[in-house]
């Protein structure tokens, strides 16, 4: 039997070893898979049941330590995904320091393998592990110990501290506890390590108060440097994913120094060559068709066979099958490189274009500007910038919700994208990067934000991104005056079309970017007090010189008239309202330009400036309007009229009531418009107050406050405005006189911008007014009598009841008809008697 058994045994072996030796001579199938040579990538992990290996040094953890982990494990966190983010910052520190010792002795580097400096990471999901490889400066058994065990110099009592005061767990990564938060998503950590100084150990914890350090004999030799290998949680599933690692790795940490490279598998169709007996074999008999099957007969009775030039072709050509192929790789992760650290003199245009699409993800887009710098003092960073063509579609429909756009890292690690003090509001549409290696990310948030390094930062960045639009804005000045000034000469060159083609690029990016952001511009001036005489110069409005142009306030200033001490501006809801209304109309007619100021955030900033360049601003459509370059007839003039129009004046104030003006005064701003009303100096304008009526939580009471005195300004030289003073000298009480009064009053209010509060009233004058004009005399309705037009248009709908042929109807209705004919009246009288009615016709 034993003998039997051992034939069985080798011939099995036998049988085994042909099958190893006669595979590459066997057909391949289409299906068939071809695994390429992997490289050498992790340490094979040890651990299997996720126990502790037997012999191992199991340690409590510090108390400390345990209570911190039971916190992250337990609490309802909701960000797992910075686990990755910490577990590969730590490996970059690793791989800095090998690299720092490497500086002075070389030997610490090593050769070969163990010289690449990168960070591995790979995924089996058999075993639903993930593993962290780096050749870093890797950790001794004393620094196991102190490092994973024991709070030592990290964050973990800052973080402890926090926690008990009720702290924000999503800020994990801003404490010194990075590698627990592996515990995130694992609950069995392995850490394989080996210092040059130091054997190879093992640690391993389930986070269950204890760990273990023992001397790893058995698996792969590392050479030096740190592997870590996270067993996932059933919860923890997600990120045995490749594309989620790829995610996380990309927005954590696509900016670190060294390569971090991810082991993938995919599979490839490909045509492979026939070798072998497979090359050679016939056809079956079956698969043969008639020609084939006739040459092959002839050839063999050995007779001559012609063979065609496309069959000698096709046996020339070799043959090939399918085979899908699985191929195994590394691939980088991280291609994109911290652009901000090197010099600015030393990257491209077309560099920054391309780091600026990896920040903002928008690759079909590239920036205006961008300024890129470094500051130095008590905190040192730097910082990359840019200024998006476009702006992003809730950028003022959630303005006060609206996240910066500018991400913080410490030393080249993501920290977060929401420090809303980063940058102030206004400034929320630009998209950068600011890394600080001196910035103590070992407090809470709200210490963080308070900081005075942060403070310096948000200083520095302000004052960068105003000094980048600005350059924007000088490039449209100085663009347009070279253009200007190359308008009467000829290009020669073709070089000059190019230079031209560049210069209206440079003049139309300022104005690109108003468009987009004029309403950022316009909340600094409101918000940012530090920076109102910064940004001023930078607004651009259209005026009553420059129409289809946007101007700067300088370009207005430039055009001043001599003696003239005041910008002027009006603002309302459109170009054309503005453009003409009658509170310009004496202003452009004198030569003085004025600014149309037709966005509703105007209102706002110019009640928080008051001047530019020693020029004030002064609204035209408010009282006590300046206008220079009087000459003496002029005040004359102006004085005679104001005591010809002073009875009228008075009168009028009175028949309005206190409660409509304030005062009725004869006007220097109006040139073919009757009467205007203004707003007082310090009330509300006619666009603020309707601002005000639109708003949902509005204050009616408050606005009629804050609207204050209204004053008409009447026209001296308007026909109206004599013919009422002609008929208020006849006959002051007249009431016709006070009817036109009060309705050129309201059309005035109207033209000005104003909101009638008695609509109704203001109505109902324009229908008597329209009324005497068309000669109608009373405007009452009559009032409908019910039932009467209803029941004769029945009547004609219906019309008379037919008549039996024969009967007596009939013969009565056959003879109106002829009677009315003859001009005969018929009319039916009913007669009661005492048998009942009778019907009688009395022909008239």
């Amino acid at each position: 039997m034993a003998r039997r058994q051992a034939l069985l045994l080798l011939l099995a072996a036998a049988c085994a070893l042909h099958g190893v030796i006669a595979t590459p001579e066997e057909p391949a199938t289409p299906e068939a898979t071809l695994e390429a040579e992997v490289p050498p990538a992790v340490a094979t992990p040890a651990a299997k049941d996720r126990q502790f290996r037997s012999g191992a040094e199991t340690r409590p953890f510090q108390a400390e330590v345990s209570r911190m982990m039971d916190i992250i494990i337990h609490s309802l966190y909701s960000n797992k995904d910075i686990f990755l983010r910490e577990l590969i910052s730590n490996a970059a520190d690793a791989l800095d320091k090998i690299r720092f010792l490497a500086i002075t002795d070389k030997s610490q580097l090593g050769e070969g393998d163990a010289s690449k400096l990168e960070i591995r990471l790979s995924v089996d999901k058999d075993k639903k592990m993930i593993s962290i490889r780096d050749r870093g400066v890797g950790m001794t058994k004393e620094e196991l110990v102190n490092n994973l065990g024991t709070i030592a110099r990290s964050g973990t009592s800052a973080f402890l501290e926090q926690m008990q005061k009720g702290g924000d767990l999503n800020l994990i990564g801003q404490f010194g506890v990075g590698f627990y938060s592996v515990y995130l998503v694992a609950d069995y950590v392995e850490v394989v390590t080996k210092h040059n100084d130091d054997k190879q150990y093992i640690w391993e914890s389930k986070a269950d108060g204890s760990y273990a350090i023992s001397e790893d004999a058995e698996g792969e030799p590392l050479g030096r440097g740190t592997q870590i290998n996270i067993y996932l949680k059933d919860t923890a599933m997600e990120y045995l994913s490749e594309d989620k690692l790829k995610e996380l790795v990309q927005r954590y940490s696509e900016f670190i120094n060294f390569p971090i490279l991810m082991l993938e598998t995919r599979t490839e169709s490909k045509e492979v060559p026939v070798e072998g007996e497979d090359a050679a074999e016939e056809k079956p008999a079956e698969e043969q068709s008639e020609q084939e099957k006739q040459k092959a007969e002839e050839a063999k009775e050995g007779e001559t066979v012609e063979v065609d030039d496309e069959d000698e072709e096709e046996e020339k050509k070799p043959k090939t099958k399918t085979v899908t192929e699985t191929i195994t790789e590394w691939k980088a992760l991280n291609d994109n490189q911290a652009l901000w650290l090197r010099p600015p003199g030393n990257v491209s245009d077309e560099e920054y274009a391309k780091f600026y699409k990896a920040l903002s993800k928008r690759e079909w887009e590239e920036p205006l500007a961008h300024t890129h710098f470094k500051a130095e003092g008590d905190v040192e960073f730097k910082a990359v910038m840019f200024v998006p063509p476009t702006a992003p579609q809730d950028l003022y429909d959630n303005y006060y919700g609206k996240k910066p756009s500018v991400k913080l890292y410490v030393r080249r690690v993501f920290i977060s994208d929401s420090f809303e003090d980063l940058l102030p509001k206004w400034l929320s549409f630009l998209v950068g990067l600011v890394d600080s290696d001196t910035m103590p990310l070992n407090v809470s948030r709200e210490m963080l934000q308070l900081h005075e390094g942060l403070k310096v930062i948000k200083k520095k960045l302000v004052r960068k991104a105003i000094d980048m639009i600005k350059k924007l804005a000088d490039a449209e000045v100085k663009a347009q005056k070279e253009a200007e000034e190359k308008k009467e000469e000829e290009a020669k060159e073709e070089e000059a079309g190019e230079e031209k083609k560049k210069a209206e690029e440079a003049a139309q990016a300022y104005g690109k970017f108003y468009s987009a952001f004029g309403k950022s511009l316009k909340m600094g001036i409101i918000e940012d007090t530090s920076n109102r005489r910064r940004l001023l110069p930078l607004l651009r409005f259209y005026s009553s010189k420059s129409p289809d142009k946007l101007a700067s306030l300088a370009d207005y200033v430039g055009r001043m008239k001599e003696g003239q001490k005041h910008i002027y501006y009006l603002v309302g809801g459109s170009k054309d309202e503005v453009a003409s209304s009658p509170f310009v109309e004496a202003l452009e007619e004198k030569g003085y330009e004025v600014l149309y100021m037709t966005d509703p955030l105007d209102e706002y900033v110019m009640q928080n400036v008051q001047e530019f360049e020693d020029k004030e601003f002064a609204n035209v459509s408010k009282e006590d309007l300046k206008l220079a370059g009087k000459d003496e007839d002029e005040k004359k003039r102006e004085k005679k009229q104001k005591e010809e129009f002073k009875p009228l004046a008075k009168w009028w104030q009175e028949a309005l009531g206190s409660g409509a003006v304030g005062a009725v005064k004869v006007s220097k701003r109006l040139a073919s418009t009757p009467c205007v009303v203004v707003s007082s100096k310090y009330g509300w304008s006619a666009t603020m107050e309707r601002i005000a009526r639109s708003q949902t939580l509005g204050d009616n009471e408050r606005a009629k406050w804050m609207r204050g005195q209204r004053s008409l300004e009447i026209n001296p030289r308007h026909p109206l405005i004599k013919e009422m003073k002609a008929q208020h000298e006849a006959n002051p009480e007249s009431p016709e006189l006070k009817e036109h009064a009060a309705l050129l009053f309201q059309t005035c209010m109207l033209e000005s911008g104003f909101v009638l509060d008695d609509q109704k009233d203001f109505n109902t004058r324009v229908f008597r007014l329209l009324a005497k004009d068309m000669k109608v005399e009373d405007l009452n309705v009559p009032r409908e009598e019910p039932g009467a037009e209803d029941a004769e248009e029945e009547a004609e709908e219906e019309g008379p009841p037919k008549a039996v042929e024969g009967s007596a109807e009939a013969a009565d209705a056959d003879a109106e008809p002829a009677a009315a004919a003859e001009g005969v009246k018929v009319q039916e009288i009913t007669l009661d008697s005492a048998g009942g009615t009778e019907e009688v016709k009395i022909e008239l």
